[in-house]
Formats: structure tokens, sequence, C-alpha cells
């Protein structure tokens, strides 16, 4: 018998078995005759919509957290086979800077096959106590093992604020976490800060396309949730004289669900991604056609960077998305970004002008790309970036 909010009024169910049918997620059986439902029932409604005697309810259940119980800011610290993901940092970053505004303190959560390494790191960059899970069965991170551990913490620390970066893996969990936990959950920000005057936090993330950006707060509910771009916020420095606590806690996988087999793994062969590259070679309409991007290719591989692309060129099909920079495609934080025919729409500034030198290349000396230009090159680029590509290659001697 589930403790679900779920019930079946057996005096009204003619046993008909339409809800095993609808339940998408087998969570419904005939048990003599009769359906009951598992405890790994998801309270779609697909069941109480299907039955056709009205006898399944699921009760409305409010969680409404007691906002002055709960203080501090927590991160969930991404891993990869064992290998904290960088923007873990970042989130201790912003972290850092939001649990001082509100003069409480940082934790950081890290859960995997191995932690020691991990944990260390968390600790020498501004986080007051790390909570580490470590077990061999979670190395290979999934949702339901994973929410159910976070879960757990979170009721017992209570933390006002909790941040994961918007990840392929952060978009999965951050959601069903969310809802685990009764609260709201804005995804993709790429703004965080602290009103001091009522202490909510100030979720900004781009909307519409990016066309406008939208501040979110979460007055009544706690945590206040928060999915978080990577490669927009500052990584947290190392500071020996800051280390934090390491709590190690123990994990009894026998209790935790965990639907998922992780048969193989298996990383997938691509080109240096724009997220991580140190130089990223951008093209845009102004090349006027595709093939442009063959000589924007040429150039990347010349001084040894990722090929990026504006919007307008991945919606043409010129380019695929994992290529694309800005508010809707990924942002970008490398040494060196070249604009190659970009004339600077918002959109794409918001994903790349955090670049420590920015070139751009235009033919038009008003586009807004020179504004946030270190320098720039006012010419048709099927002029400019051959003469660049002659010169990069003279002087490290391949010509």
């Amino acid at each position: 018998m589930s403790d679900l909010p779920i019930g079946i009024d057996l005096d009204k169910c003619s046993n008909c078995g339409e809800c095993v049918t609808a339940c998408p997620f087998g969570s419904i059986e005939m048990v003599n005759e009769h359906p009951v439902v598992k405890d790994d029932c998801r309270l779609c409604g697909a069941c109480v919509q299907a039955c056709p005697e009205g006898a399944i309810t699921i009760e409305e259940v409010k969680r409404k957290a007691e906002v002055a119980d709960y203080s501090g800011v927590m991160v969930f610290a991404e891993q990869r086979r064992g290998v904290v993901h960088p923007v873990a940092y970042e989130l201790l970053g912003k972290g850092r800077e939001l649990a001082d505004a509100l003069g409480e303190p940082l934790y950081a959560v890290f859960i995997g096959g191995d932690v020691n390494d991990g944990a260390d790191e968390l600790a020498v960059r501004g986080a007051d106590r790390v909570f580490a899970y470590e077990h061999p069965d979670l190395t290979d991170v999934r949702d339901d093992p994973y929410s159910e551990i976070l879960k757990d913490l979170v009721d017992e620390v209570k933390p006002s604020i909790f941040l994961i970066g918007a990840t392929l893996v952060g978009r999965s969990l951050g959601p069903k976490l969310a809802a685990c936990l009764g609260t709201g959950l804005t995804a993709d920000c790429t703004g965080l800060d602290i009103d001091l005057e009522t202490r909510l936090l100030l979720q900004t993330r781009p909307a519409y396309g990016g066309n406008i950006m939208a501040t979110i707060v979460c007055p009544e509910h706690r945590p206040q949730m928060a999915t978080v771009r990577y490669k927009v916020m500052m990584e947290a420095v190392v500071d020996e004289s800051r280390k934090g606590e390491i709590v190690k806690r123990p994990v009894d996988m026998a209790a935790l669900p965990d639907r998922v087999k992780v048969v193989d793994f298996q990383s997938t062969p691509e080109e240096v991604s724009i997220v991580d590259a140190e130089i990223v070679v951008s093209g845009g309409k102004g090349l006027g056609e595709p093939k442009g991007f063959e000589l924007i290719g040429e150039l990347a591989r010349a001084i040894g960077g990722a090929v990026g692309a504006s919007r307008p060129t991945v919606d043409e099909g010129w380019m695929g998305y994992r290529h694309q920079v800005g508010l809707s495609g990924r942002t970008v934080r490398p040494k060196l970004y070249m604009a190659c025919g970009i004339s600077g729409a918002v959109q794409h500034l918001a994903g790349m002008k955090t670049s420590d030198v920015i070139i751009a290349i235009n033919k038009d000396p008003e586009a807004p790309i020179f504004k946030v230009s270190s320098l720039g090159a006012v010419g048709d680029l099927y002029e400019v970036i051959p003469i660049l590509i002659e010169k990069i290659r003279k002087r490290k001697g391949d010509a």
C-alpha cells in the first residue's frame, strides 16, 4: 500500500484496469483483481483522468516552508567521473558573495564514487562546510538517488538558497529536486543578487527568446532554487585561510530509489567545445553564405581555437546549435573572442562580452560589436581574414 497522497475508492472502482493501461510509468498493478498504486508513483494524474468511475483521487499536498527557519546558501557541486565540474567553482564564487551579503554560511554538497580530492578543493574555494556522500554506485549521476540525497540534506540543513549549474545534469536534476521539495525553480539564470531589504534572491534570466531579461523572486517557499549558466560567473579562487569543514555522510544505496542502471559510459568525440575553449572564432550573417564558415574554421585552426556562430546563422542551418553563442545558445568566456561578420545584437553580446580580449571584423564601422571590442578591423572579412591567417602561419613557421 502506497503512502503517497493518491487513493482508490474500491466502492466506486469497477476493476476495469483502465488506470493500469493509462499509467505511463507502470506504477499501478492489479493485485487480486484490484488496482494498487506502487511507491514509485509520480502523481502525474493520468490515471485520474482515465478512470471512468471517478474512483481515483490525488490529495493536494502543500509544503509551504517557514521562511524564518531557512538560512544559508547551498551549492550542488556536480562531478564527472570524480572530477568537479568547473561550474561548481563559479557557483561557489557567487554563493560566497550572496552568503556574505546575507551574513549566512555557504555550504557545498558533493556526491560521487570518490569525493576526497573534490571535497578538499571545494573547502579551499570558500565553502564553510562541504557535505560529502561517497559510494561506488554514485560514480555516475542519476536523478533518483541524487535527488533523494539532496532532498534529505535540504530538509535537515534548511538552506535559504540552493544553486545548481545549468548543465545537462543540472537541467535534469534541478526540476526533480524542486518538485520533491515543493518549491520553485528559476532555470538558466545569468544573474543573481540579494535584495537587502527583503533578503530575497533576485534571479535574472533571459525570456522570450532572449528579447527581455526577467528578474524572478520566490517569496513564500524555501529554498529559493536556481540553475545557473556555466561561464557567466567568476570562479571562486583558492583561499587556504578559509578552508571549510568536510562532513562525510554515510550512504545506504539499498534505501535510495534507483531505477536506472548505467551499462557503459562513452564520451562523445567532438571538436573543442566553445564553452571550454580559450580562443573562440565566431561567424555571423556577414559571412553571406554557409560556405563562409570554411574560412572561419581555417582561422580557428590557425590560432588553435573553436568555431562559434551567431543565432541567425544557426537558425539558417549554416552551423549546428552547439556552436551558437548568446543568450539562447551558450555563454563563453575565452581569453580571446573573434567576432567576424557579427553586428553585435544584445543577445549575442550577453553570451561573450566577458571574454578577456574581443576582436571584431566588420565592414560597418557603426556596428555595435565595436563598442565592446578590445580591437577592431573595419573591412571586408573575406579580405581581412586571409591576410590574418597568412600572418599567423608565418609567425608560427607553418607557411
